[in-house]
């Protein structure tokens, strides 16, 4: 008997890439597709399909190298567990953009091998993507590197401190809610649709500011998620005592840039739930403030250095630091994830205020099912 192969995905917009994908799967057996529903998808990626259940299911079907496919009944990134359970394959196929910790843990633990596409596209045809064809929106994605809650007044009236920052090219549509300003870049598209206009980034960071925070706004966004979108390139934001940065230090330069692309890997994280708090038991004290300020410091100057050793020791205290004052931050999906790259990352942290999201490695080192970022360097 052929095995079972299952793929889970959107499937929105339709395109070659989709079919490579679905005749590389069914080069491992018979294979069967479990689609995320529209409510899933709005939930995951803040944003309505383009076709809806009913004519994505049906396109799906068509495709000759489809066995069978259905609607997943659960939400989330992980909305499948119903059906797999149900279906029993042998084989759990994936994209490197579709891999995450859970995913692997769910296939250990029902003994189904997991299987990472090579994302080769079928021969004399482009590599397609679909984030690469909705052509909607070049807005950024911000990545802080070090240094977050520094750009809170409540951190950093009781002493100075630096956010480092990244601006990143929206080659792939990062999960809403996960650390990477997506509720920030909402706003931005909102206010400026699909492009960033022209003008001063620091001005138009500004006017995001105000538009992110209306006045009566109980928890203020910090800046460096606005900064960071809109500053092209590495940014150390400066912060003392307030919510606006005194001092911002740029860096465009391509050697740097290309070595923090080279070393910063992405793993994917379950999304934050909605009843997450991050300020649960927070204990926000001196001693953390400094550690997490004078790390970020000396993460910096590794950076400009091209010192990865060095960066990732730094991160890591960065990301004590934070824990130390947000011990919420961290969950038991991250904690796997950080024990499985101990002995190959220098250092990680999450890409945000935590509860899920992308755990950033920085390593020298290839790292399976990772994800590589592109710098905006304009």
């Amino acid at each position: 008997m052929k095995k079972k192969v299952f793929v889970s995905g959107c499937y929105d917009m339709l395109h070659s890439g989709h079919v490579a994908f679905f005749e590389e799967a069914a080069s491992y057996g018979d294979l069967y597709v479990g689609l995320g529903s529209d409510q899933t998808i709005w939930g995951l990626k803040a944003r309505k399909t383009i076709n809806n259940n009913a004519e994505r299911l049906y396109m799906v079907k068509a495709i000759r190298y489809v066995k069978d496919a259905w609607i997943n009944s659960g939400s989330g990134i992980m909305d499948f567990e119903k059906e797999v359970l149900k279906l029993k394959p042998d084989i759990f196929f994936v994209n490197t953009d579709g891999y995450t910790p859970a995913k692997q843990e769910f296939c250990k633990k029902h003994g189904i091998q997991l299987i990472v596409s090579k994302r080769v596209p079928s021969p004399g045809l482009p590599e397609r993507s679909t984030t690469a064809l909705r052509k909607e929106c070049r807005i950024p994605y911000r990545v802080e590197l070090c240094g977050g809650w520094m750009d809170q007044p409540f951190v950093n009236k009781y002493y100075p401190g630096p956010v480092l920052t990244i601006s990143i090219m929206p080659d792939m549509e990062f999960n809403h809610r996960s650390g990477m300003a997506t509720s920030s870049r909402k706003k931005a598209i909102e206010l400026w649709q699909s492009e960033i206009p022209v003008g001063d980034p620091e001005a138009l960071a500004k006017t995001l500011f105000c538009v992110d925070n209306p006045p009566g706004t109980e928890r203020v966004s910090g800046s460096q998620d606005q900064l960071g979108i809109l500053m092209p390139g590495l940014n150390k934001l400066n912060y003392d005592n307030g919510y606006w940065p005194v001092k911002i230090d740029t860096v465009l330069d391509d050697d740097i840039l290309d070595f923090v692309e080279k070393n910063l890997w992405l793993v994917q994280l379950p999304q934050r739930d909605d009843g997450y708090d991050v300020f649960a038991d927070k204990n926000v004290n001196l001693k953390s403030i400094r550690k997490l300020s004078d790390s970020t410091e000396e993460a910096w100057k590794a950076i400009l250095n091209k010192d990865v050793e060095k960066w990732g020791k730094n991160t890591r205290k960065c990301f004590e630091a934070q824990l130390e004052m947000f011990p919420h931050m961290i969950t038991k999906d991250a904690k796997e994830v950080i024990k499985a790259h101990r002995n190959i990352a220098y250092g990680w942290k999450l890409t945000g205020a935590g509860g899920g999201g992308y755990l950033c490695l920085i390593s020298d080192k290839e790292i399976p099912n990772a994800i590589h970022v592109r710098i905006r360097k304009q």
